[in-house]
């Protein structure tokens, strides 16, 4: 199985100079924990990622105005990624070292083709051992 197969492909995403307040916005509309930030509509070069946790920690927990604080300020420039053509097996592998929820698909130009989530690996693989062993993975403590 290949990331393709399991990729959400309508994919929600802001600039680097939206505010965080437009971001969570945004999230909140589409029920998802993170946005891939493009560099512009047109070629939806990915530049960031934007969490939930990113606007917790270092928006709202530093006291951050978040309508004028811009998501370049607080994103996460290293985005670990993952290709459509790549193994699912290769891809959990990803998110589970880097303890991932969300990964960005992209194509050769850096451009964002869509987005694998842990919920779409636990909905859309039948191999119910292999998604728990990866939500454990994802989730054990850094302390």
């Amino acid at each position: 199985m290949k990331s393709k197969d399991v990729m959400t492909e309508k994919v929600v995403f802001c600039y680097p100079g939206d505010n965080v307040a437009k971001a969570a916005k945004k999230m909140k509309k589409a029920d998802i924990g993170s946005l891939p930030i493009v560099e512009n509509k047109e070629n939806k070069k990915l530049t960031g990622i934007l969490t939930d946790r990113d606007l917790a920690l270092k928006v709202i927990g530093k006291g951050r105005n978040p309508k004028s604080t811009k998501i370049k300020k607080v994103m996460t420039k290293n985005v670990v990624t993952c290709r459509a053509t790549d193994e699912l097996q290769k891809v959990m592998n990803l998110m589970a070292v880097h303890q991932l929820r969300r990964i960005p698909v992209v194509d050769n130009n850096n451009r964002v083709m869509g987005v694998i989530a842990q919920a779409d690996v636990a909905t859309r693989l039948d191999q119910p051992d292999q998604t728990a062993a990866m939500v454990k993975d994802i989730s054990r403590s850094n302390k």
